[in-house]
């Protein structure tokens, strides 16, 4: 069996000010139940929807976007707030926005600001996530080229 090799975003692929934005998914009773169900948090309204959900769907969201994973050696941070409540019916999608990209010996920090925008155009939440980046590896040297070569 061979392994499949999954591409990623590394910290030099990442673009200052780029944009990405996800496909929509419209919030169900059924997401609601499945919240409640991990959570432990028995709904109340039952048109309303928690205000962590929509944060956690974004995370899901990023994997159906055209674009390889950030490659994340750690999550540093995150600052949300919830603008207005998210109701069962509405279709949300994030954008997202790169603002910070500061390289470091191993990798490189990349803060980016996100938000779960309705079916309306409106934002209901917006936040930052800040992020350890990994460089992409250096590419090996090839025997019998370059200075690593011993003559004997």
């Amino acid at each position: 069996m061979t392994a499949s090799v999954v591409e990623r975003f590394y910290f030099e692929d990442v673009v200052l000010h780029g944009v990405l934005e996800t496909p929509g998914i419209t919030l169900t009773q059924a997401h609601v139940m499945l919240y409640a169900g991990l959570g432990g948090e028995p709904p109340g309204d039952p048109e309303s929807i928690p205000d962590l959900l929509p944060l956690f769907l974004s995370t899901g969201l990023g994997w159906r976007v055209p674009q390889p994973p950030l490659a994340v050696l750690a999550f540093l941070g995150l600052e949300w707030n919830v603008i207005r409540p998210a109701r069962v019916g509405d279709t949300i999608h994030s954008r997202s926005r790169t603002v910070v990209k500061r390289a470091m010996r191993e990798g490189g920090v990349v803060i980016e600001e996100r938000e779960m925008i309705d079916q309306r155009g409106e934002t209901l939440q917006r936040g930052r996530f800040t992020f350890l980046v990994a460089r992409r590896e250096a590419t090996p040297s090839i025997p019998g080229r370059g200075s690593d070569v011993v003559n004997g």
